[in-house]
């Protein structure tokens, strides 16, 4: 079984920044590609980045390319996004996903989700 948690959601003024952090145990981390995806209010999830194993590829929604910058720790066993030039449209629940392998943008794909962090970004 493996456990995702993740952290550093909160109240952000549109143009700023935070960084969301997912904290994975239970099994060999190293093994899991992590994705990042989110939930507004009345939405489906959508997927937002991914990244492999080694953290040598890396994928973004369209929306957030340019802004957001996923990476990861192997050694900490945790993930990370990093959240620039924020806009009151990104605000949602954010969640991270362990698959085993290889990334996937689909959220279906992913066997392993954290119970979400809010991120809400005002105007």
């Amino acid at each position: 079984q493996v456990q995702l948690v993740e952290s550093g959601g909160g109240l952000v003024q549109a143009g700023g920044s935070l960084r969301l952090s997912c904290a994975v145990s239970g099994r060999t981390f190293s093994m899991y590609a992590m994705g990042w995806f989110r939930q507004a209010p009345g939405k489906e999830r959508e997927f937002v980045a991914a990244i492999s194993r080694s953290g040598g590829s890396t994928n973004y929604a369209d929306s957030v390319k340019g802004r957001f910058t996923i990476s990861r720790d192997n050694a900490k066993n945790s993930v990370y996004l990093q959240m620039n030039s924020l806009k009151p449209e990104d605000t949602a629940v954010y969640y991270c996903a362990a698959r085993a392998y290889s990334s996937s943008s689909f959220a279906y794909e992913y066997a392993y989700w954290g119970q979400g962090t809010q991120v809400t970004v005002s105007s």
